[in-house]
């Protein structure tokens, strides 16, 4: 818990009894909110948390598995009870625009909202503007471009609902 404490320390807010394995790469240039009892993993791979600007808000016991990238220009949101596999990317800015003329040029950034007890599997790529409703599952290596209603088993590239769970 000492360890929390120290990578945590220009957190804006940190629960009590979050546990670290590993050493993470933690940077927080604008609001990082840490609930009660969060684990995060990084011990085979690095796993980086960035408030790039923005507000990033992880629930009380949430999971994060090593080698995943979370960064917020905008607002990244993981509910309470989550739990995120190994080498997920959750990030609210593309980064570039598509176009050749504009590929200099940062866009909007969305807001990304994982709602109470979500399981991301490995390798999952949360891209912005998603809304992932509470209870629901999304399947190792897919891609999720839209919103994905509570209860539902999403998978694939990109994530579709196969189940209401």
């Amino acid at each position: 818990m000492l360890r929390a404490r120290y990578y945590f320390r220009h957190a804006d807010s940190l629960g009590s009894r979050v546990r670290i394995f590993g050493k993470p790469a933690i940077h927080n240039w604008g609001e990082m909110r840490i609930g009660e009892r969060v684990r995060i993993v990084s011990t085979i791979a690095t796993t980086e948390l960035v408030a790039n600007g923005g507000t990033l808000e992880i629930g009380d016991r949430a999971y994060i598995n090593y080698g995943c990238s979370i960064s917020a220009s905008k607002l990244v949101r993981i509910g309470p009870d989550c739990n995120i596999g190994t080498y997920a990317i959750i990030i609210d800015n593309d980064f570039h625009s598509l176009e050749p003329e504009r590929r200099n040029e940062r866009p909007e950034s969305a807001p990304i909202i994982l709602e109470e007890n979500v399981w991301l599997g490995g390798r999952v790529i949360v891209l912005r503007g998603v809304t992932i409703g509470t209870g629901s599952v999304i399947g190792a290596g897919s891609v999720v471009t839209k919103n994905i209603p509570p209860r539902s088993l999403a998978v694939g590239v990109p994530a579709k609902v196969v189940k209401q769970l």
